[in-house]
C-alpha cells in the first residue's frame, strides 16, 4: 500500500478526527473510501463492504441495548415497517388504510 501526504486545514482535520472517532472509524479510512468512490471501485465489492458495515452496526446496536438492559424489538415484518413509515409520513393515508384492514363483521344470524 502507498502512503499519501495531504495538506488540510487544521480545524477541518480536527473536526474530521472527532467525527471519525464518534463513528468508530479513522480519517485514513474516510479518505480511502472517498478515493475508492472517486475512481469507481468495483461496485460488487462496495455493496459487500456496505452490507458488512450495516451488519456490524446492527450487531453493535444490539450489544449496546443488551448492555443497557433493554432489548431491540423483534422484526414484525415488512407490512408493519411500511405501516410505521406511512403513519409518520402520511397520517391521513395511514388512518384510511387501517380502516380498510379491519375485518368485516359477520352478518346477524350467520357465523
Amino acid at each position: 500500500m502507498s502512503n499519501l501526504t495531504l495538506s488540510v486545514d487544521d480545524k477541518l482535520l480536527r473536526a474530521a478526527r472527532i467525527r471519525a472517532v464518534k463513528e468508530g472509524t479513522s480519517v485514513n479510512e474516510i479518505c480511502r473510501k472517498a478515493l475508492e468512490h472517486y475512481v469507481g471501485a468495483d461496485s460488487a465489492t462496495q455493496r459487500v463492504r456496505r452490507f458488512d458495515e450495516l451488519m456490524a452496526a446492527i450487531d453493535s446496536q444490539q450489544r449496546e441495548a443488551s448492555a443497557a438492559g433493554s432489548t431491540v424489538p423483534a422484526w414484525e415484518g415488512r407490512d408493519a415497517l411500511y405501516d410505521e413509515v406511512l403513519s409518520e409520513r402520511m397520517p391521513g393515508l395511514f388512518a384510511a388504510k387501517a380502516v380498510a384492514r379491519r375485518p368485516a363483521k359477520p352478518l346477524k344470524g350467520k357465523t
